[in-house]
């Protein structure tokens, strides 16, 4: 068993091998993935040890405090947060082998072709194709609300493989080439004025079988592990005390008095314990996380994280009257990060009415908590056992 006083010496080793102020970032990361010390948790020769999951802290914090660069996870957020423990859970070895590495070190940027047009909060009605052609898919459709489509070398992809069963029978998981000639991403220009989404245009695209997850058919469970990855990855990030969306209003409510009144007092202080409570709970998440795969418990606290991060950022625009109707820059832009904090009230106000829909909505959310997390009734569903090519559209 691999344990802190191990990771500290093998971190120590991986220093004085490659120190961080000689040695190219991505030479570094790259021998810190083949060291471990990637992610921990992950097998030996996937960038881990095999380690519990919680040690991971040891590494960053010893890397952390030499000033090691790091891979920049936020650029890559899909990849490593929901591409490879995908990968990790229902790839080959060979699959693994080629891209758990360039994945986590940032040389090669994930997305995620899931929504459809017609299908986004009831995504088994996919209608994208996949059809066998020797040792290929030719796969044609369209795809939505696609973050970083346009830096992404690949995708995560879910398919209709059989039209002849019920929906969620006839899907395949699919690596798709995002620098394929048949993939066509346009932007999609958001309220915010950025295009950080896209629509993404399947037309004729082989994807050798190759680089199928999963077996034929099984698409949406191997989707799940996936979304419930995805869920995780965006309600429970780590954050210091204040960290987040409550950060700015209550540094603005510290050094502008002149704004404060008692009503915004009483709801300042609701959402700052609200906060504080889904970040511990957050942490807690992440603590079960050690012991397995994460469950549909992940999806309260994505509804968290959007129900808080709106009703702040309105209060925020409210507490700086005037000021909080000013916007930066409207330019379409198609940015690598969502930038929460660094960017203006305005904007925040704005960027936040998607997280009540990215990830999810809340009203689908709201069933996986009643049915999944609770054991509440399931609501009817008429088409649960009709083929996918009968269904009304």
């Amino acid at each position: 068993m691999t344990d802190a006083a191990e990771l500290e010496r093998r971190t120590a080793e991986l220093l004085a091998a490659h120190p961080p102020a000689t040695t190219g970032k991505l030479d570094f990361l790259k021998a810190r993935f083949d060291a471990g010390l990637a992610w921990v948790h992950y097998p030996e020769g996937l960038g881990g040890l095999g380690a519990p999951r919680s040690l991971q802290v040891v590494v960053d914090a010893a890397l952390e405090a030499v000033g090691a660069p790091d891979n920049d996870s936020r650029r890559n957020g899909i990849g490593l947060g929901m591409a490879a423990p995908t990968i990790l859970k229902y790839g080959t070895e060979e699959q693994k082998q080629r891209y758990l590495r360039p994945l986590w070190i940032g040389e090669e940027v994930w997305c995620q072709l899931f929504s459809e047009p017609g299908a986004g909060s009831d995504l088994a009605a996919l209608g994208t194709r996949a059809v066998r052609e020797g040792d290929d898919w030719v796969v044609n459709g369209q795809k939505v609300w696609t973050s970083g489509a346009h830096n992404s070398h690949w995708a995560i992809l879910i398919a209709r493989t059989d039209p002849n069963v019920p929906k969620h029978a006839g899907i395949t998981y699919f690596i798709c080439d995002m620098t394929d000639p048949g993939v066509d991403v346009r932007p999609l220009r958001q309220v915010t004025g950025e295009a950080e989404f896209n629509e993404v245009f399947l037309t004729d695209v082989r994807i050798p079988d190759s680089r199928r997850l999963g077996a034929i058919g099984d698409g949406w469970r191997v989707a799940q592990t996936t979304l419930n990855n995805e869920r995780v990855a965006i309600g429970g990030m780590r954050l210091p005390r204040e960290g987040g969306m409550i950060g700015p209003v209550a540094k603005t409510w510290r050094e502008r008095p002149e704004l404060r009144t008692h009503d915004l007092h009483q709801r300042l202080l609701k959402l700052w314990v609200e906060s504080e409570v889904a970040r511990l709970t957050a942490e807690r998440l992440r603590q079960q996380l050690v012991a397995g795969q994460p469950g549909p418990e992940g999806a309260g606290m994505k509804l968290a994280f959007a129900r808080l991060n709106q009703e702040i950022s309105g209060l925020e625009v409210e507490l700086r009257g005037e000021e909080g109707l000013l916007y930066d820059d409207w330019t379409l832009r198609r940015p690598e990060l969502v930038d929460f904090v660094g960017r203006d009230a305005g904007y925040r106000y704005l960027r936040a009415k998607g997280n009540s829909i990215e990830g999810g909505t809340s009203e689908v959310l709201l069933n996986i908590v009643a049915e999944r997390v609770l054991g509440l009734p399931s609501e009817p569903r008429t088409d649960k056992d009709v083929a996918w090519k009968d269904l009304a559209r």
